[in-house]
């Protein structure tokens, strides 16, 4: 279903336009004007309705993203995941914007995903299976389109917490949406001095050995894997954080 009613004009001047289109764009998927499922209006559309430009609304469709409101289908649009509860534990994507923010992030799922792993190799069901793989192929296939990538990338990790059998796991990363991913908010491939294509291939060679792990039901294999997953994209990241620390002192 596509909503294209007009979204409100009024703005607030000390706030930057990119969030008060998220605020009002939060605001319309809180109130259930914005259902699970429904599409949200064109760029072009969003454009006209509040006289902003598309790399405003891009930005904006960015961060909706991150808190795992929405989700953009390459050719297709964006559409409503989700509607948040009022309450309850989250994390604000729009406080993840340093290096040293986005390596926190990566300490937490550490704790959180390598027990998850373990657990889903002994409690997955072939179903559960059939959709990481599938996750995984849309990741492989997606590589070229960062924000479907990251959603395909997100997906993986998702069905890995399903499959634990125990639905806090589910919840925690539920909450946390895409903003756990790191190239929702850096450019990966570019901290870790590599072109696109070899960090991708690096990345796809991660998951599959979590995977497979997963697979044959080796729950140790999987906490590694993840453990080496997960510890890999900290590296990178936290020697970008030291060289861009020196370089400003």
């Amino acid at each position: 279903m596509e909503n294209q009613s007009a979204l409100p004009r009024a703005r607030r001047k000390h706030r930057s336009l990119a969030q008060e289109l998220v605020t009002e764009l939060s605001e319309r998927i809180r109130s259930g004007q914005l259902k699970r499922g429904d599409k949200l209006p064109t760029e072009s559309a969003i454009m006209e309705e509040q006289g902003v430009s598309r790399t405003v609304v891009r930005e904006a469709i960015s961060r909706l993203q991150a808190s795992g409101l929405v989700e953009t289908r390459h050719g297709i649009g964006t559409f409503v995941l989700d509607t948040p509860s009022p309450s309850g534990f989250r994390i604000d994507p729009a406080t993840i914007v340093t290096l040293r923010d986005v390596l926190a992030i990566l300490e937490l799922r550490i704790s959180l995903e390598v027990e998850s792993a373990g657990l889903a190799a002994q409690r997955r069901t072939d179903e559960q299976l059939l959709a990481m793989r599938k996750a995984l192929d849309a990741l492989n296939e997606s590589a070229s389109h960062a924000s479907d990538a990251v959603s395909s990338d997100f997906q993986f990790h998702l069905q890995i917490a399903l499959s634990t059998g125990n639905r806090y796991f589910t919840d925690i990363m539920t909450h946390l949406g895409t903003s756990i991913i790191p190239r929702t908010r850096v450019n990966s491939a570019r901290l870790a001095h590599d072109d696109h294509q070899r960090y991708m291939t690096r990345l796809s060679r991660e998951h599959e050995e979590i995977y497979d792990a997963i697979a044959r039901q080796d729950s140790d294999a999987a906490r590694a894997a993840m453990r080496l997953h997960l510890t890999n994209s900290r590296e990178r990241l936290r020697h970008a954080h030291e060289e861009a620390e020196s370089q400003q002192a």
